[in-house]
Parts: structure tokens; C-alpha cells; sequence
């Protein structure tokens, strides 16, 4: 249980979340993703990097129930902080990150998918943000990565969710395969990728990411922003609870 990192194969390294019942990650967690997936970049050894989840579903999201148990704050700065890290870690990692999604792919999740690099996902595999519901806003700036501005928009507001064949259709997804092949497709992208001379592939993530259009940093940290507002005013305490009371 928690975030491991092993060597697959030579040259990729596999990063797994592992947080009975849904993959909802503490505060401290996604710190610790952060550092996982940045310690994998930066070995030499690493070519590629694998992120995947053990169980029903690939990530809930923050943990809801540690938010809502903490009245001085630390836990909603610990999230927002820990978020942006692992999101950002996985942008910024040196080497290509291929994710493997199964099941749900909720808030956080969305996060970590929107900033990778190739998305392989399994055919029960569904993307949403639920943060309106949840009294939080976040991760728009991610499922922008994922499909055209006006279904963001109408997917965000209702907190709709959209499956993987959906985004294979809008590009966003490069194979979507039955769950039991999920892990090995993952690892046929990746030992594609982890072939090619590292000395170039690294360059050639780093000139992809400076020629994106999207801050993404900038506008994720801008959107969490909103997040604080709603949980000051108290609307974020109340959405949380109503949530939870639903089990």
C-alpha cells in the first residue's frame, strides 16, 4: 500500500498508487508522488516512466474525509501544495511519462493524466472532474489537455464524466484495450519510447514542453486560488460534508 517505484524492465520505470478503497491520496501522498516520479527522472538509468494504480480504479482524487477533519487549514494548503508538485512532476519529468488508467479517474486524477505525456487506458476507464460538487475548483486546466474547450467547460459545470473511447475519439487517449491487457499495453508504449537514444528523447520532452501553449503551472496554481476562496467562506466545508453524508 502507498506509492512504489521498480524497474519493469531496463530503462522503465514503473511508479504504482496503491490506496484501498479508491486511490484517494492523502496530503502527504502526493508529496511523496511528486518525489517518486522526479527521483525516476532524474536516474540516468530511467527512459521511460509507467504510472499506474492497483485496484478498482485508477484515482479518486484528494482524500475528502482528511479535509473535512482538519480545522485549522493545513490539510486543504498540504493538498493544494502536494497536488501541483505531483502534477507538475509529471509535466516536468525528463523523460516521456506513459499513464495506464482503469476504472474511475477523478480530480486529482485528471491531474496526473492531463500532464502526461501518452494515455493508454483500459475500456471501463471514465475521466471527470466532480470538484463543483465537492466545493472545490481544480484540474480544469488538465481536462482542457484532454478534450476541446466547450466539452471542458460542459463536462466542469455538470461534473459529468467521459469514457475512454470518447477520448480516444478526441485524441487525447492512444489505445484503449480490454483491462486485463492494460499493464502490458502500457509497457509496449513504453519499451517503444525507452528504445530510442535517451539522449534525444530527453531533449525532445523538453522541447515539447517549451514550445506548449498551455502554463500549466501558472493557470492550475491560478485556479486553486478559488479553492482557498470557497473553503474561507466556508461553501467548500459544506459541499465536502453533504458528500460525505451520501457515503
Amino acid at each position: 500500500m502507498g506509492i512504489t517505484r521498480n524497474a519493469a524492465e531496463t530503462s522503465i520505470s514503473v511508479v504504482t498508487l496503491d490506496f484501498p478503497p479508491v486511490n484517494a491520496l492523502p496530503a502527504r501522498a502526493w508529496q511523496d508522488l511528486a518525489d517518486t516520479i522526479a527521483e525516476a527522472g532524474r536516474d540516468p538509468a530511467t527512459h521511460v516512466v509507467v504510472l499506474r494504480a492497483e485496484g478498482r480504479g485508477f484515482c479518486a482524487g484528494v482524500d475528502l474525509k482528511e479535509l473535512q477533519a482538519d480545522p485549522d487549514r493545513a490539510a486543504i494548503i498540504g493538498v493544494n501544495r502536494g497536488c501541483a508538485a505531483a502534477f507538475g512532476a509529471v509535466y516536468d519529468c525528463p523523460v516521456p511519462v506513459v499513464v495506464a488508467v482503469q476504472g474511475f479517474c477523478l480530480g486529482g486524477g485528471i491531474g496526473l493524466v492531463g500532464n502526461a505525456d501518452v494515455v493508454v487506458a483500459a475500456e471501463d476507464a471514465s475521466f471527470g472532474l466532480p470538484e463543483v460538487d465537492r466545493g472545490a475548483l481544480g484540474a480544469a486546466t488538465h481536462l482542457a489537455r484532454l478534450v476541446p474547450q466547450h466539452l471542458m467547460r460542459a463536462l466542469y459545470f455538470t461534473a459529468a464524466r467521459i469514457d475512454a473511447q470518447a477520448l480516444l475519439h478526441h485524441g487525447s487517449v492512444y489505445r484503449v484495450v480490454p483491462r486485463a491487457e492494460l499493464d502490458e499495453a502500457a509497457l509496449v508504449v513504453a519499451r517503444e519510447i525507452a528504445a530510442k537514444d535517451p539522449r534525444v528523447i530527453r531533449r525532445a520532452k523538453e522541447a515539447i514542453n517549451g514550445i506548449d501553449p498551455q502554463p500549466v503551472h501558472r493557470s492550475y496554481r491560478y485556479e486553486q486560488g478559488f479553492t482557498f476562496e470557497l473553503n474561507l467562506t466556508g461553501a467548500a466545508d459544506e459541499a465536502r460534508a453533504a458528500f460525505l453524508d451520501r457515503g
